[in-house]
């Protein structure tokens, strides 16, 4: 079985941030970061290279591959900012129509700029799906 590539490190977070290039992009990474470890009530970390991930899971599919993973996290990337949404989007349709523009993947909802989006929702969304993580899975 293949080693999961994204996985929790001890470098450093504020370091990453401060590295963002563009001043915008790293002001709307600190309020995610902000927004997130209010939900999550812990501190960042990050997750492979690239990505700041907040809080863990612990998952077991019946193939008896194992794991941990982060509950949420965001990865500020040259087009836009990936906020992981754990669960998908199945649940939050409602949330995603008053959210603003956005794009979503499997789990990875894609914003170009914080401004882009209604940060009440954005933070909504972030609680609701850190609260379904928790039911569905063991805490770390």
């Amino acid at each position: 079985m293949a080693d999961l590539k994204t996985k929790e490190s001890t470098a450093s977070v504020s370091a990453f941030l401060d590295s963002i290039d563009d001043e915008q992009k790293k002001a709307d990474c600190r309020v995610i970061a902000k927004i997130m470890r209010q939900t999550t009530g812990k501190r960042a970390k990050m997750w492979g290279t690239a990505i700041v991930g907040f809080d863990k899971y612990n998952y077991k599919y019946e193939s008896g591959r194992a794991g941990t993973f982060m509950l949420t996290g965001f990865s500020p990337r040259a087009q836009n900012i990936a906020i992981y949404i754990m669960p998908g989007f199945s649940k939050f349709g409602a949330l995603l129509k008053k959210l603003g523009k956005h794009k979503t993947g499997k789990s990875c909802l894609y914003i170009k700029r914080l401004a882009d989006v209604d940060e009440s929702v954005l933070s909504r969304l972030i609680r609701d799906s850190v609260k379904v993580m928790k039911s569905k899975y063991d805490e770390e």
